[in-house]
């Protein structure tokens, strides 16, 4: 029955405007070539950095400058901030979903009366 019902909560939470726009918003992001080389250089910046760490380097502060002019272009692009608009207002929906859930397990845990349905 749990399995059930976190199914179709989860089919409706794919169905809901808020999801539907992130995912717009991603595949529109993934389509804006000159978004995503920004983007496949941030990370590529960043793993480099990463394996100096992991050697017990720091890393450079060119790299440093570097990644935070590469973060202002991205976050610059029209692309990324729809991104990041959809995704903040579905993480919202998520948190109300959460607070909805955890108010019906507090109401079924103080309830004696078990139900199947």
């Amino acid at each position: 029955m749990i399995e059930d019902k976190a199914r179709e909560l989860g089919r409706l939470i794919g169905q809901s405007t808020e999801y539907k726009a992130v995912k717009r918003a991603n595949d529109a992001l993934g389509e804006d070539t000159a978004a995503v080389e920004l983007l496949k250089q941030m990370e590529q910046l960043r793993m480099n950095a990463q394996q100096m760490i992991q050697r017990g380097e720091r890393p450079t502060e060119e790299m440093e400058k570097e990644l935070d002019t590469l973060l202002g272009k991205v976050q610059g692009q029209p692309v990324y901030q729809r991104l990041v608009a959809a995704q903040e207002n579905f993480d919202k929906t998520m948190g109300k979903v959460n607070d909805w859930i955890v108010e019906g397990i507090e109401k079924g845990a103080q309830s004696s009366i078990i139900t199947l349905g």
